[in-house]
C-alpha cells in the first residue's frame, strides 16, 4: 500500500538559493557605507548642538575671579557677606538663562553675573582694607 498523499507530495521543499549573479562581485564597502552615512550625519549634527551649547558660555577663564579663601585667612562677616553675594549672583545667572530666549539674551546674563562679580570682590576688598587686614596699594609718581 501506499501513502496517504499522492505520489511526489512528500517530497522535501527545495532549499532557497541565492539568485546566480553574472556581475563583477559586489562592493563589500557599499553596504558599509549605507550604514556609515547616516552615522556620520547624526554625529555632525551633534558635534554642531554641543558646540552651540558650549560656545552659549564663555568659560571659566572668562569669569571673573571668584575667591576661594578669604583675605588674610579671616573668616568674618565680610567673608560671608562676600560668599552671599557670590551665591545669589550664580542664583540669579540660573534664572536669567534658563528665561533667555537667544543668544543676546545669554550674552547680557553673563555680563550682568561678572559686573555683580566684580562689585562683590571690589566691596570685599575695600572693607577688609578699611579694617586693615589688607594693604592698600600705592601708585608712585616720578618726575611730575
Amino acid at each position: 500500500m501506499t501513502g496517504v498523499f499522492r505520489e511526489g507530495h512528500n517530497r522535501p521543499r527545495p532549499r532557497m538559493r541565492e539568485p546566480l549573479r553574472l556581475g563583477p562581485p559586489a562592493n563589500p564597502w557599499k553596504k558599509r557605507a549605507t550604514i556609515a552615512i547616516p552615522l556620520l550625519f547624526v554625529a555632525l549634527a551633534a558635534a554642531l548642538f554641543l558646540s552651540r551649547e558650549a560656545a552659549a558660555h564663555p568659560g571659566h577663564r572668562a569669569h571673573v575671579a571668584v575667591l576661594d579663601a578669604p583675605i588674610a585667612g579671616v573668616r568674618n562677616n565680610l567673608w560671608f557677606d562676600y560668599r552671599s553675594d557670590i551665591e545669589e549672583a550664580e542664583n540669579e545667572l540660573r534664572k536669567d538663562l534658563r528665561r533667555a530666549k537667544s543668544d543676546q539674551d545669554e550674552r547680557e546674563a553673563w555680563a550682568e553675573y561678572n559686573r555683580e562679580l566684580r562689585d562683590a570682590r571690589s566691596d570685599y576688598r575695600k572693607e577688609m582694607v578699611e579694617k586693615g587686614y589688607l594693604q592698600r596699594r600705592g601708585v608712585v609718581t616720578v618726575g611730575g
